[in-house]
């Protein structure tokens, strides 16, 4: 067996034992199914989160955490009423209805897309290296706010109406943790975040962190809306963790979404975008010819899983041939 084979065997075992170990062992909370895993969590990228998971320092390593391990978050805190007069001016314009209304520039987000059918909407302040035009227009002050806190990789404000629920799932990609800060709440127990199977209620002016790599799940039973500050943060890691996540996050930069037609589209962004009328005829076609649907399906991603396994292959045996062969 030559050295490529062995290291496709070692990697095809370590990403069955990491997807095992989220599916299993990881927290408390356990998804219901299989099959429920399997759509809510985003298996094929616990490989990469297990190497976050390992490098996390330890006081990190907890469902939620308190923010006052962020570097100068104490702006965000003392200045939250700024940045809550601006959300209001957002939300009062109509700009959240207008975001998650299909074909508008903000309704193809291949990361929250199936949280628009539940009442749920955002506006973006900045992504992962990209500052929003329309941001900067509507938003110069929290802008300047959240540039005084480094540890903050992308921003938006999240809108959660009356009424409306975002089901169990994990978000794919562990590379920071999520921020909440309240500013118009409903204050009650009515609104709720559960991760792991532990409960955070939202307050005005409060804040919390946790890691949106567990399962977890959000309701508003309240007669009002929640609006909040929704921060992706900085993973707290050792080095190597630090070095690894530094290549990581290159995915999470091509996800960038726009909110108006003045702000950039991401790679990944953009191709779903292109594929999101296909993706409509499937789901039509799901609903008419189930069976075939469910065939077809495990065909493509059997072959695409073989490509990979394939491109994967190739560029071991590269490796090899350049670097460990006489």
């Amino acid at each position: 067996m030559n050295l490529s084979i062995m290291i496709i065997i070692g990697l095809i075992v370590y990403s069955i034992a990491a997807m095992t170990y989220v599916y299993r062992w990881r927290g408390k909370a356990r998804y219901d199914s299989l099959s429920q895993y399997l759509r809510k969590s985003w298996p094929i990228f616990a490989p990469f989160n297990c190497v976050l998971y390992m490098t996390t320092r330890s006081f990190a390593k907890k469902p939620i955490l308190d923010a006052d391990f962020l570097e100068n978050i104490e702006v965000l805190r003392a200045n939250w009423t700024i940045i809550r007069d601006e959300a209001i001016a957002l939300e009062s314009s109509g700009v959240f209805e207008v975001i998650k209304t299909p074909g508008a520039d903000g309704y193809y987000d291949v990361g929250f897309r199936t949280f628009y059918k539940r009442g749920w909407s955002k506006f973006y302040l900045k992504w992962y290296g990209t500052t929003h035009v329309s941001a900067q227009r509507l938003c110069p002050k929290t802008l300047e706010l959240l540039n005084q806190v480094p540890a903050i990789r992308g921003a938006m404000f999240s809108l959660l109406p009356a009424g409306s629920e975002l089901s169990l799932h994990a978000d794919p990609i562990g590379s920071s943790f999520r921020y909440h800060l309240g500013l118009v709440t409903p204050n009650s127990e009515n609104c709720q975040i559960n991760i792991d199977g532990q409960t955070s209620t939202w307050f005005d002016g409060k804040d919390f962190v946790f890691d949106e790599t567990y399962p977890h799940f959000a309701y508003n039973t309240a007669n009002s809306a929640r609006l909040i500050l929704m921060c992706d943060v900085d993973r707290p890691m050792n080095i190597f963790g630090r070095i690894f996540n530094s290549a990581y996050r290159i995915l999470v930069k091509g996800t960038v979404v726009p909110n108006t037609p003045e702000d950039k589209r991401g790679l990944y962004s953009a191709i779903f975008k292109f594929f999101a009328p296909f993706r409509q005829y499937s789901i039509q076609f799901r609903e008419k010819h189930f069976k075939t649907y469910k065939i077809l399906k495990f065909i493509l991603n059997l072959t695409l899983l073989c490509l990979i396994f394939i491109i994967l292959y190739g560029v071991v045996y590269l490796f090899e041939m350049l670097f460990l062969m006489n």
